[in-house]
């Protein structure tokens, strides 16, 4: 679970739907994003951080999610 994505967002009083509308995403893909089983591209990591305010590489600071680990 991505803790800081998800107090970012509530923080902003936005339900996952209403951030994923801000972010032209569907509500299923952010889902994954914030809770860490997909990595969201470098476009929508930088659409999503402009539309919540924070810095867009946080994103890839951290490893690939577990499901996307190389087999």
């Amino acid at each position: 679970m991505r803790n800081w994505l998800k107090e970012t967002r509530e923080n902003k009083g936005l339900t996952q739907e209403q951030a994923a509308d801000l972010c032209g995403i569907s509500r299923s893909y952010y889902t994954h994003i914030e809770n860490n089983t997909k990595t969201p591209t470098v476009k929508v990591a930088k659409t999503i951080a402009k539309a919540l305010g924070f810095n867009w590489t946080i994103f890839f600071k951290d490893e690939c999610s577990s499901k996307e680990q190389p087999a």
